[in-house]
């Protein structure tokens, strides 16, 4: 039987051809959502019962690795796009049917971040807000989206964030909103929403699925007793890790045919240590959050809980997984010579896509450190600056 990651393999010349493609367009061309959605990685972590797999973590991390490190755009999107299945099996069964029932292969965009504001009414809430940064958002047919629950006088009740779900009727995508260095091909563009009704049974309580105390009832698989920062973040990483090894095989590629005034392949000893160091650092990084995950699958199939400690633990080897990998990727694009500056060579907008992803939430270093010390030391946090 042929696997995910088979399919994802055998279609890496076709990514690597049209990369360039789609930040020519702002978002991933037509045919490449195609092909990804060929792979069938979107359906990995969606229930059996919905088409899906419920695979581990890491094959599905792995599949988005080999995406993005021929498109990394592609990737990008094929994870960010895949992982919200990991939290919407946790929701409300109607709200399952909805969104796979007829159609198993439904791509379901986000932000996260708690932009809107949520009114309650009967049977559920009005929203209102504007989001920015929602990947692959022009392919997609529905939205998880966050947001606070207000009161009577339109202030937040607390800082408690809720994801709501919309169909793709109930919101609006500003295409003129997405212009950036980085990146570009994801088409991460705003969303607003202007008084959409969103029933309570599309509502979901992000707190249990960030801890991994969410009740999945019938579902016995490990994945959906995942913390939902772990495997969200891992997904980011890992994207972020194909772009740091697409800016390497760039290097690589491009020296192997590089002649230097005497008609040689040029590569000097400067060079040659920049890459030596680099490509073990992505690997580290690499092994550093595959490891990860399987000691935490490995946890919750034994039925046990992942800890506050162990997740701090683990989102901070994930951000300084990303960190070194990007540093490591930055090393070679600064002793690759000039020409690599010109905008028809890939290793510039790699190299532009690499940056451009340590810019998401969820690679910022601070936060994550600061979270993790103060736990490992047993100072409370009763406001932490991240979830973790």
């Amino acid at each position: 039987m042929t696997s995910t990651l088979d399919r994802v393999l055998a279609l890496a010349d076709f990514f690597e051809a049209n990369a360039h493609r789609a930040e020519a367009e702002g978002k991933v061309p037509d045919d490449v959502a195609a092909a990804i959605k060929s792979t069938g990685v979107v359906r990995m972590l969606q229930p059996l019962e919905y088409g899906g797999e419920e695979a581990h973590p890491v094959d599905f991390l792995k599949a988005v690795y080999n995406i993005g490190i021929h498109d990394g755009s592609a990737g990008w999107i094929a994870g960010v796009v895949a992982v919200h299945a990991h939290e919407l099996a946790q929701g409300d069964r109607r709200l399952q049917d909805e969104l796979w029932k007829e159609d198993n292969d439904t791509w379901i965009a986000s932000p996260y971040a708690p932009m809107g504001r949520a009114k309650p009414v009967e049977g559920g809430y009005i929203l209102n807000g504007r989001w920015p940064f929602s990947s692959g958002t022009d392919h997609c047919q529905w939205v998880t989206i966050g947001g606070l629950i207000v009161g009577e006088d339109g202030k937040p009740v607390d800082d408690h964030s809720h994801h709501f779900q919309l169909p793709r009727s109930d919101y609006v995508i500003d295409h003129e909103s997405w212009n950036v260095m980085g990146l570009r091909g994801t088409g991460s563009k705003d969303l607003i929403v202007t008084d959409a009704f969103v029933p309570d049974y599309r509502v979901i309580d992000t707190d249990p699925v960030t801890d991994g105390t969410a009740a999945v009832e019938g579902r016995e698989s490990p994945l959906y007793r995942m913390p939902r920062n772990m495997v969200f973040s891992g997904t980011i990483t890992a994207a972020t890790l194909a772009l740091a090894k697409s800016v390497v095989d760039a290097y690589v590629s491009w020296t192997s045919e590089r002649s230097n005034r005497f008609g040689k392949a040029s590569a000097d000893h400067y060079q040659l240590g920049a890459l030596g160091a680099a490509s073990a650092d992505i690997d580290a990084s690499l092994l550093v959050l595959f490891n990860d995950l399987e000691w935490a699958w490995d946890e919750v199939a034994a039925g046990r809980m992942i800890s506050y400690s162990d997740r701090a633990r683990i989102r901070r080897n994930q951000v300084r997984a990303s960190t070194r990998a990007v540093n490591a990727a930055d090393s070679v694009f600064r002793i690759s010579g000039g020409s690599q500056l010109q905008s028809a060579l890939p290793m510039q907008r790699r190299w532009r896509d690499a940056q451009a992803a340590m810019h998401h939430v969820q690679n910022l270093e601070g936060p994550i450190y600061y979270a993790y010390g103060m736990d490992l030391f047993g100072h409370p946090l009763e406001k932490s600056p991240v979830k973790i």
